[in-house]
């Protein structure tokens, strides 16, 4: 499914000097962060937060992170993290993303994260279907 088909999460941010390398590009490790933050918001905008989820004892792992770069960004650009629900099952999620210039809308990279849901003792659980209900 693609974003303009669903609900898409957007947080805007300015690039900072720590996620970028010597030539102030940002570095390849920090677009994952940037996942991370588009998840959080996804799930808050959508009225949870991932405290409340671990507090009702499941938790849900990375399983696979995919990125495609297209264009460096830079330090203190202005980026919008979009965050969608791609696809959930029983037991998975998997989040869709683009990270684009606020102000052009080029695309930086476009990429997904997988992620399967556990219980406390960290057993592969069925995503309890509040969590599903809400997300979705």
């Amino acid at each position: 499914m693609s974003p303009t088909e669903q609900f898409v999460a957007k947080t805007s941010f300015n690039v900072r000097y720590a996620e970028t390398d010597a030539m102030g590009i940002v570095h390849h490790a920090s677009y994952i962060v940037y996942f991370e933050e588009g998840r959080s918001s996804y799930i808050r905008q959508r009225g949870s937060s991932y405290a409340d989820m671990e507090r009702s004892g499941y938790y849900l792992a990375v399983s696979e992170v995919q990125a495609t770069y297209l264009k460096p960004a830079k330090y203190d650009q202005h980026i919008t993290v979009c965050t969608w629900l791609e696809q959930v099952r029983s037991r998975t999620l998997t989040f869709g993303y683009e990270i684009l210039d606020e102000a052009t809308n080029d695309i930086f990279v476009r990429g997904i994260s997988k992620h399967i849901c556990l219980d406390r003792e960290g057993n592969i659980a069925k995503i309890p279907t509040k969590w599903r209900t809400q997300l979705d």
